[in-house]
């Protein structure tokens, strides 16, 4: 199983209450029924802490690789990237594991 957790802090106009739950909500609309994405799950900072660095986090789990690369590569994850990511955006970060669930 591969997991890509991407990480995204908003610019200011975006990094409210609403806003991260707006960028949250349109991340599970829109990636969820991509084909090959085992689960996806999206979410806001939970403490302090993590509010400070970061305002939004999508988590998702692709039995392959290949699987991953063709969520990556598709059109509706591209148009979600292009048009609510990165305008919404200052900083975004994304890591890739394999992963093992019990």
């Amino acid at each position: 199983m591969v997991e890509r957790i991407a990480i995204l802090k908003l610019l200011p106009p975006h990094a409210t209450p609403e806003g991260r739950a707006e960028v949250a909500r349109l991340a599970l609309e829109a990636l969820r029924p991509l084909p090959g994405v085992v689960s996806l799950t999206a979410g806001v900072p939970a403490d302090e802490a993590s509010l400070a660095s970061w305002d939004v986090v999508v988590s998702v789990r692709c039995a392959t690789h290949a699987d991953l690369e063709a969520y990556r590569a598709h059109p509706v994850h591209r148009r979600f990237v292009d048009e609510v990511v990165v305008p919404r955006t200052q900083v975004r970060k994304a890591w890739s594991f394999e992963v093992e669930t019990r």
